[in-house]
């Protein structure tokens, strides 16, 4: 059984957890904002799914719930943030108008925040920048999870590329997507629900294929999606993310003086351009031209329509929560 919550109220309810859980009320605001978002979207594996993890992070004392984010201007065209060991989705909520007046004025902009922990998905990130007329780039690495194409041990976090870009009537294009064959959180849930894996997913501890979601998360580790091409792609982000902002590896932060954290202390980078300062022809009308073909050429579902459908779903008849998740978070207040 579920119980139905309009979004507004999903987010007061998150808000109140957050502040009782040892965050600041602006912290505490952008982490509901942005928990909501993925449960009104249908992105259960980083929606109030993460909330025990947000909440024993803070209790542990890894992660800082007041940190006040430090903002660099160190270039026209570059901003660095630092996180001040607090989390990343107020860091970069601190750093946006800033972002922005860059991106405006110099065509394209960077913004690098380290010392931070990003626990959720980066499509809540880059999709507003989109809706404002921006192409946005976001990378991020995360824990080590991931053992490398002909490695043997965990060395990349799931290291997640967050792409947005504008359309002509219509919702931006977004995609959200692990470098890993599958985002961490599936096999978390996976190990919840208690079913199998696809196969080429994981393997065990022993570096052996598992579909067992449990072997993965005992000492066991993910695999890059398409072998050597996923891989490149995780090495990418810890370079993008990770060297470029000045963060930890991720494979250089250790949280076992920590019991109970489970965020990553590690860093992004997202990267914002405005077309309209480059091009002599509007962006979003070109890209209207490569949706028709990609229709033409058999593909019905864009990048972001399941979401999207399910926030129009979610407007109407409210954000479906389990009864049993609704009660254990009335139980946080």
């Amino acid at each position: 059984m579920t119980v139905r919550i309009s979004f507004a109220e999903l987010i007061s309810l998150l808000d109140r957890i957050f502040r009782n859980g040892g965050c600041s009320g602006p912290v505490a605001a952008a982490l509901a904002h942005n928990m909501a978002e993925a449960e009104r979207d249908g992105a259960t594996s980083h929606g109030i799914f993460r909330m025990a993890g947000y909440l024993s992070s803070l209790k542990s004392g890894w992660v800082d719930g007041r940190a006040e984010p430090r903002i660099e201007d160190v270039a026209p065209g570059f901003l660095r943030v630092d996180g001040a060991n607090g989390f990343a989705v107020p860091a970069l909520v601190a750093a946006t108008e800033q972002f922005i007046a860059k991106a405006r004025a110099n065509g394209i902009a960077l913004c690098a925040i380290r010392n931070s922990h990003h626990f959720s998905a980066l499509w809540p990130d880059v999709e507003p920048f989109a809706r404002k007329g921006f192409i946005a780039i976001e990378m991020v690495n995360s824990n080590a999870a991931v053992v490398p194409f002909g490695g043997h041990k965990k060395l990349y976090g799931t290291n997640p590329l967050g792409f947005a870009a504008p359309r002509r009537g219509g919702e931006p294009l977004v995609f959200d997507q692990a470098s890993s064959a599958v985002a961490l959180g599936e096999v978390l849930i996976a190990a919840r629900e208690g079913h199998a894996l696809e196969p080429g997913i994981g393997v065990d501890r022993e570096g052996k294929p598992t579909t067992d979601p449990n072997a993965v998360l005992e000492g066991g580790a993910l695999l890059p999606f398409g072998g050597y091409k996923g891989s490149s792609m995780a090495m990418m982000m810890e370079i993008m993310a990770a060297a470029l902002a000045g963060g930890n590896f991720s494979f250089e932060y250790d949280f076992s003086t920590h019991p109970g954290a489970v965020t990553p202390r590690t860093a992004q980078t997202m990267i914002l351009i405005d077309p309209s300062r480059g091009a002599s022809y509007e962006l979003a009308d070109r890209i209207e031209v490569l949706i028709a073909e990609m229709h033409a050429a058999g593909q019905d579902r864009l990048p972001g329509d399941r979401r999207y459908a399910n926030r129009r779903a979610a407007e109407v008849e409210g954000v479906p929560i389990p009864d049993a998740e609704m009660a254990a978070l009335r139980a946080l207040l």
